[in-house]
């Protein structure tokens, strides 16, 4: 008789445990991870990419050194921010961290007006493929910066609801995480004048 209360009640911890979510917080955890690393990599491409083409635009437009020396300090900038997936436990941290790419970008959108000055530069095979490669980068980060929010949404839904969020209360403890949200002004639309 012992025997048979002491399977019964390991069967019933097992049937308990299974529905208290620790699993799907911990799979969802990792998903968010993962889509961050992807993030990472997509915002590491864009920096590999800009000494490049900064150097095919430096010998066109010399005279532009203020726009191409903020190109490369926003970058310094980017670089010196910590990043990895400790980033996404740390709402700070990761305000940090889009604040640095969001004047990275800011920085480039400039460079791309400078280079609108020189014909011959934008005919330069050298300069137009690196503008496809910044162009395609800037959609793969999109895209991870999507999924990543994604991630970051069904996870923290998954420990703020029932039963998972008891078990995240209890044992886990694992912080909301933050999305991306849309760069400051970007609600209003550019003014484009001809």
């Amino acid at each position: 008789m012992q025997r048979f209360l002491v399977l019964v009640s390991f069967v019933l911890l097992a049937l308990g445990l299974s529905g208290c979510g620790y699993n799907t917080i911990q799979q969802n955890d990792e998903v968010v991870i993962a889509a961050w690393g992807d993030v990472e990599a997509s915002y590491q491409r864009r920096a590999d990419l800009i000494p490049n083409l900064v150097e095919a635009v430096k010998g066109y437009a010399a005279h532009e050194k203020e726009t191409l020396t903020a190109v490369t300090e926003a970058r310094a900038k980017v670089g010196s921010v910590q990043a990895g997936a400790a980033v996404v436990n740390n709402p700070q941290a990761f305000a940090k961290f889009q604040e640095a790419q969001s004047g990275l970008s800011s920085a480039l959108s400039r460079l791309m007006v400078v280079v609108e000055k020189y014909p011959d530069l934008k005919a330069n095979q050298n300069f137009m493929d690196f503008q496809h490669q910044l162009e395609g980068t800037e959609n793969r980060i999109n895209v991870a910066r999507v999924r990543y929010n994604e991630a970051v949404r069904i996870f923290n839904t998954s420990i703020r609801t029932f039963p998972n969020n008891l078990t995240n209360n209890m044992l886990l403890q694992l912080p909301r995480r933050e999305a991306f949200k849309a760069e400051e002004g970007a609600a209003k639309a550019p003014t484009v004048k001809f």
